[in-house]
């Protein structure tokens, strides 16, 4: 930007009433020259009509015209002014700190002075013997802040202990045997480490970025699934209610039948009893009056014309009982749980597919193997081999329970694996905290860190506590159990695969420990019970 020069007075062109550059100026009589609107409303506020600078006295208000001349000569001067406020300095330039008025563009900076100079009072340091001396750099500003508080030097070095800048001095005081290494030096690792953090970021952004889409696509998931479970309860439930309002009318007429019929039994018997007391009445009223006769013949011929009594029961044994619902109740009860449990029993081939989308892939640890188990060499299957096997000591190994825990552990969220148990007459499957007991016979229970379900005696158990366990039927031949955990939710569910039905599920669970796949082929019992445990890929389509 090109810096204005002029000669020209700013007080030359200024109203000696507002004290500003003229606006509008006009001249009087007299010869001194006001803005219009100043000297307009100086008469309007005198009685008499006066020149404001040397009083002279006007009879009649003068006519007052605009100096054309001046007029253009003022408005140069307020264009120079506003030349002359700006500094000659660009954007993102050093300004030189000793110019006033026009600041000009400062070209070093003197780092003992602690002042940038333009070239014009630059001079002095480039002439002045003394001056010379002086430490000139490039232009800096806030060169205060470049400056070390305690002793007033250039801070030029970075304390690699305290993470400061120190100068010169302060590495033989309060950073005596610190490492130090040149701003510069320390400038390029911090800027290269601040490059390595970039291009980070982008990646730690999408990351998240995915990670949003992940939770918003499992809410719009757990919406259709929330739906979907609300539509298939609402038939259930209305099901059941119509067969509750089934089983309600049924024992309702089955009560209505009993009463009828006890009602009509009393209703016949009444019956009975009344027309005995009319025939016992008539005869009594006829031996009545044949008593009053004297006549010896009529009494004779009236005696052989009553006829023997009537036969009569004997009321004695003879009673009306209220009838019994009890059985009705019963047998309506029976009948509805029934058909709660073949509800609870429909396989939800919907809800086995949502579980096995938690997949994990997991393989067996033989380092936790008991001596006797035979791993395959994949890890993924086992059975007992009948011989125990002569191993060194692992506190990992179980030594007195015929099972083995999987390498991969769980700690949070969800997972999900099935485990093939075809032919086998007796196992256990489910998880286990890692700090189950591994070298006793403990009950498997929740309470010691099980959660698992035992096949033997052609039945299922799930061990809840030491006294108390649940048994499950078995309707058909298990071939594989998948096993479900919600860690956060403290929920373990069992699933026979084949059936795709819900066998059961253990809720209210605290995991406070990594959860590990738990699998116990059991013994041999001299090959009725040889095959193996196969942990298995899921297949959705089965």
């Amino acid at each position: 930007m090109a810096c204005a020069n002029t000669s020209w007075s700013e007080e030359n062109f200024s109203c000696s009433i507002c004290l500003d550059v003229f606006s509008s100026p006009v001249t009087t009589a007299c010869g001194h020259n006001f803005c219009r609107t100043c000297i307009t409303k100086f008469w309007d506020e005198q009685v008499q009509y006066k020149c404001p600078v040397c009083n002279e006295i006007f009879h009649t208000r003068p006519d007052l015209r605009v100096n054309t001349f001046l007029s253009e000569l003022a408005a140069q001067i307020r264009t120079t002014v506003r030349v002359k406020e700006q500094p000659c300095v660009e954007p993102g330039d050093i300004p030189c700190d000793v110019c006033t008025g026009t600041q000009q563009k400062a070209v070093k900076s003197c780092l003992v002075c602690i002042i940038s100079y333009c070239q014009t009072h630059l001079e002095p340091h480039q002439k002045v013997a003394g001056l010379k001396k002086h430490r000139l750099v490039e232009p800096m500003d806030r060169l205060e802040d470049r400056m070390c508080k305690k002793h007033d030097r250039l801070l030029e070095l970075f304390c690699q202990t305290e993470q400061v800048c120190v100068c010169l001095l302060c590495t033989v005081t309060d950073h005596k045997s610190h490492p130090v290494v040149p701003l510069k030096e320390e400038y390029e690792v911090k800027m290269a480490q601040l490059g390595k953090r970039g291009a980070e970021v982008p990646q730690m952004i999408q990351e998240r970025k995915q990670k949003i889409k992940e939770i918003k696509d499992t809410v719009e998931l757990s919406n259709k699934d929330a739906d979907r479970e609300i539509a298939q309860g609402g038939q259930v439930f209305t099901a059941l209610i119509g067969c509750v309002e089934k089983g309600r009318d049924e024992f309702n007429q089955t009560v209505q039948e009993k009463l009828k019929s006890t009602v009509k039994r009393a209703e016949d018997l009444i019956k009975e009893l009344e027309q005995e007391i009319e025939d016992l009445t008539n005869r009594s009223a006829k031996v009545k009056r044949l008593s009053h006769t004297e006549d010896h013949l009529h009494f004779l011929q009236a005696c052989r014309s009553l006829k023997d009594p009537p036969p009569t029961r004997d009321w004695t044994t003879v009673e009306v009982r209220p009838p019994s619902y009890v059985g009705a109740l019963r047998r309506s009860l029976d009948q509805l749980e029934e058909t709660l449990n073949m509800e609870m029993k429909k396989p939800d081939d919907g809800e086995l597919k949502r579980v096995q989308q938690y997949e994990v892939d997991v393989i067996l640890d033989p380092d936790t193997a008991y001596p006797k188990l035979i791993l395959s060499e994949d890890w993924k299957q086992v059975h007992d081999g009948g011989l125990r096997k002569r191993l060194p000591y692992n506190p990992k190994r179980f030594t007195k329970c015929i099972s083995v825990l999987t390498r991969q552990s769980f700690s949070s969220g969800r997972f999900y694996f099935e485990v093939q148990i075809k032919d086998k007459a007796k196992w256990w499957l489910g998880v286990a905290r890692e700090s189950i007991d591994r070298k006793g016979l403990t009950e498997w229970t929740r309470q010691t860190g099980h959660w698992t379900l035992c096949y033997r005696n052609n039945a299922l158990m799930f061990f809840d506590n030491p006294d108390y366990s649940l048994f499950f039927p078995v309707r058909a031949k298990l071939q594989k159990v998948g096993v479900l955990v919600d860690y956060d939710e403290g929920l373990v569910s069992f699933y026979d695969v084949e059936t795709r039905v819900h066998i059961y599920s253990a809720t209210g669970c605290t995991f406070t420990e990594p959860l590990y796949p738990f699998v116990g082929p059991c013994d041999h019992q001299d090959g009725r019970n040889s095959a193996p445990l196969i942990i298995s890929p899921v297949n959705q389509t089965d």
